[in-house]
């Protein structure tokens, strides 16, 4: 059996580790697995824009796979939570800037995904939290 390797991120990783008791990746031999990132820079803080929101998660994920020896390329599977802007949407602009950040970062290679509303996230104004799975070497 593959040992299992941890990782945390400098900045919000190593807060995170300290505070609240938990890594942002695991490796199991090629598999990479990582905790749900959301749109803070390492002080916590958020974008007013939803857009600029998604991309820095967009920018955590890819920071934590990195540590973890992966990439965007290397991504298979996508959950993606949002708080919705309607009561029974999550809404079009959470949409259009995901899929717009998968064509940018996974070029031809598409993950499954599974895009969840939810009622509330982990940080007051959270608006977006992105968790992925990885199979490190095979996106090429």
């Amino acid at each position: 059996m593959a040992d299992i390797e941890f990782f945390t991120t400098p900045g919000f990783g190593e807060k995170v580790r300290e505070s609240l008791h938990y890594h942002q990746a695991l490796r199991i031999g090629d598999r990479v697995e990582i905790s749900g990132q959301g749109g803070w820079d390492d002080d916590v803080r958020f974008p007013d824009s939803l857009d600029d929101e998604i991309v820095r998660a967009f920018d955590n994920v890819e920071r934590v796979l990195a540590a973890a020896g992966a990439g965007w390329r290397d991504v298979v599977t996508v959950d993606s939570y949002h708080v919705p802007v309607e009561d029974d949407e999550i809404g079009d602009a959470h949409t259009r800037v995901m899929s717009e950040q998968f064509r940018k970062r996974m070029g031809d290679r598409a993950p499954i995904w599974t895009q969840i509303g939810v009622a509330a996230l982990g940080a007051p104004k959270m608006r977006v939290e992105i968790k992925v799975t990885a199979i490190a070497g095979q996106g090429g």
